[in-house]
């Protein structure tokens, strides 16, 4: 079975949850889609620290 986080009612739930343009998944346990928001979190922190990405372009 599949979990979904859903981001309008900050919920996990299951195949039959809200439509997908507002969910984030799919993760294979419900722990897993718990923690959807803490993993985005973690992973835009390390791409914002990323040396290899840059947005100014005059460095």
């Amino acid at each position: 079975m599949s979990y979904f986080f859903c981001l309008k009612h900050h919920t996990v739930e299951g195949q039959d949850g809200c439509r997908a343009s507002d969910r984030l998944g799919p993760y294979e346990t419900e722990a897993e889609a718990a923690r959807a928001l803490e993993k985005v979190e973690e992973r835009n922190e390390a791409w914002d620290d990323d040396p290899k990405w840059n947005d100014d372009p005059d460095a």
